[in-house]
Formats: structure tokens, C-alpha cells, sequence
């Protein structure tokens, strides 16, 4: 009686802690246990089993005792095997227990998908083809090669600051997806170092990357008295320098935003200066003259530094040369 009572306890239990605890429908767990019983009596008697015939369990929601019956026509038949008890018990604990760790992931996940667009630490765990595991805390997440950065160099056991991007439907489950290449990681990292930005005092309006390269982000202040990119360099550039060590050397280039497009474009193109603009804003061109000595600067290694102040201001710009 007392071995009863017991088997009574821990299934009724372990059952009661899956669907209240974890929020779930018993009986939707019952129907799980029901099918993983069909699925090991196959797997265990494939004489018994016959394929073309309706098989049924019935589970006792106390004790986790069960019974399989094959239905035939309006008939049914007791056939459970002697001895079957113990694997249909396994069989129960195995589903309880997965659909803990289910539930467990579902709610961790969910509380990561509240934390959408912030940064999370992180260590590489393993690679999967060409997608990357990562330990963020409380779960592993994933990044795709689409969210990787071609420069750097991933390894095992690597620790970085990764940008919590999204929430994905795979094979796997629902997994956080992390970003290094995304331009978010740039703005909370600024966000992270400079109190002006994390404050709403210094806005970061548009960012333009060329992820391991070069980056240029245009910034605002909106308090009087606030320089928006002395805050983002710091002093000696402590700031940008911070995250210039996160983002492994990648260039960042702070400039002032204007609602002035001239303006806001010649300081888009810095370092370059002493540059001459004309706008045509019905067709979003702008033609740039430089003076000789700043042109190769305006124009960028490969026209990197023209590109990435085309995408901040949303121009296409032609630069050329003083006569």
C-alpha cells in the first residue's frame, strides 16, 4: 500500500507541477504521456503492434498507472504486456520531465523577448554549420552568419557584448537570436557609455555601418549647453574609445546632424573639410566640391567615407575636385 501511495504522490505531483507551475492544460500533458506510452509500446512490442489498428490509453491521473487497449470496431481489448508498467512509468517521467524543461525554456525565452534591443554579455559555446551558439545567462541563443561580423575572429570561449535582436521559430524551438553587425549594437553601446545619451540629452539620430570597418553616427543635442559629439568622444575620447574596444577597432566617426541638409552633409563626410555643397533635394542628390587636398579624404579608401555619408543622410552624393 505504501509503494502505491508513493507512485500515487510522485506522478500526481510531478503532474501538478507541469500544469500549474508551468501553466499548462493537464490534460494537454496526459495526451503527451498517452501518445510516448503508444509510441514505447511499439518501440518495445512491434509483435503486438499492428500498424492498421487504433490503439488507446488509459491513464490514471493519480497513481500513473496505465493500460493499453487495442479498439476494434466497437470493441476494446486490455493487451497490455506483463511487466509494461515500469516502461509506461519511465515513459511518464521522461514526458513530465521534458515538458519542464519546455516550459522552463518557453518562460526564460519570453523574458528575453521582453528585452528586445539591449545588449546582453555573452561567451561562444559551440558552432552549428555556420551559425554560432551563444551563453547569454539564462539560455543559449543563436547568431546567424547574417548577424556576424566578416573581421572577426570567432572562437570558443570567446566573451563579447552582443545585441539581443529577435526571436525566431526553428527546428530547435523558439531561440533568441544576438547580432554583432546590427547597428543597434552601436547605439546601446553609446547608450551604455555616455550618461548624456542614456539620459535623452544627446539623441543619436542616424547611424551608417560598414560592420568591422567603419561606422559614422550623427548625433543631436536636445539641452542647451550640451556638445552632442564632445559627450560621445568624452575626454581624450575616452568614450568612443570604449566602444571602439568592443567592436574590436572598428572606426567610429561622430558627427554633428543638421536639419540643414548642406550642413549635415559636408559633416557627414569628415574628416574631410572646407567642403562646398549643392542640394537637390527633389531628386535626394547632392554635388560636393572638394578642395584637392581634402578629396581623396571626402572620398574614402575604396569611397567608404562617401558611401557611409550617402546612407547617414540618405543622399546620393557625387564629390569632385576645385578647379
Amino acid at each position: 500500500m505504501a509503494k502505491v501511495l508513493q507512485a500515487r504522490t510522485e506522478f500526481a505531483s510531478a503532474l501538478n507541477q507541469v500544469a500549474h507551475e508551468r501553466n499548462l492544460d493537464p490534460e494537454v500533458v496526459l495526451d503527451t504521456i498517452k501518445q510516448a506510452i503508444i509510441a514505447a509500446f511499439r518501440k518495445d512490442h512491434p509483435d503486438q503492434y499492428d500498424e492498421t489498428k487504433i490503439y488507446d490509453v488509459d491513464l490514471n491521473s493519480q497513481s500513473g498507472e496505465a493500460r493499453i487497449y487495442v479498439i476494434d470496431g466497437k470493441k476494446k481489448a486490455d493487451i497490455t504486456p506483463p511487466g509494461f508498467g515500469r516502461i509506461a512509468a519511465q515513459t511518464a517521467k521522461q514526458v513530465i520531465l521534458q515538458k519542464i524543461r519546455e516550459a522552463e525554456k518557453a518562460a526564460t525565452v519570453a523574458e528575453y523577448e521582453k528585452r528586445l534591443n539591449t545588449l546582453a554579455n555573452g561567451m561562444i559555446l559551440r558552432f552549428i554549420g555556420n551559425e554560432i551558439i551563444v551563453d547569454i545567462g539564462k539560455t543559449e541563443a543563436v547568431m546567424p552568419p547574417a548577424e556576424q561580423v566578416y573581421s572577426e575572429d570567432y572562437h570558443i570561449n570567446q566573451r563579447l557584448t552582443f545585441y539581443l535582436d529577435s526571436i525566431r521559430d526553428s527546428l530547435r524551438g523558439r531561440e533568441v537570436v544576438v547580432s554583432r553587425a546590427n547597428t543597434g549594437l552601436i547605439k546601446e553601446l553609446f547608450r551604455r557609455e555616455v550618461p548624456e545619451v542614456n539620459s535623452g540629452a544627446v539623441e543619436i539620430k542616424v547611424i551608417a555601418r560598414d560592420p568591422g570597418s567603419r561606422t559614422k553616427i550623427a548625433v543631436y543635442s536636445h539641452q542647451s549647453g550640451v556638445d552632442p559629439v564632445g559627450s560621445c568622444v568624452g575626454q581624450k575620447g575616452v568614450r568612443v574609445q570604449a566602444v571602439i574596444g568592443e567592436l574590436n577597432g572598428e572606426k567610429i566617426d561622430i558627427v554633428q546632424f543638421s536639419e540643414e541638409t548642406d550642413k549635415f552633409i559636408a559633416s557627414a563626410l569628415s574628416p574631410a573639410t572646407g567642403l562646398t555643397v549643392k542640394v537637390n533635394a527633389k531628386k535626394a542628390t547632392a554635388e560636393v566640391t572638394a578642395p584637392a587636398d581634402q578629396l581623396s579624404l571626402a572620398i574614402g579608401r575604396e569611397g567608404q567615407n562617401a558611401k557611409l555619408a550617402g546612407k547617414l543622410t540618405g543622399y546620393h552624393i557625387d564629390i569632385k575636385s576645385e578647379k
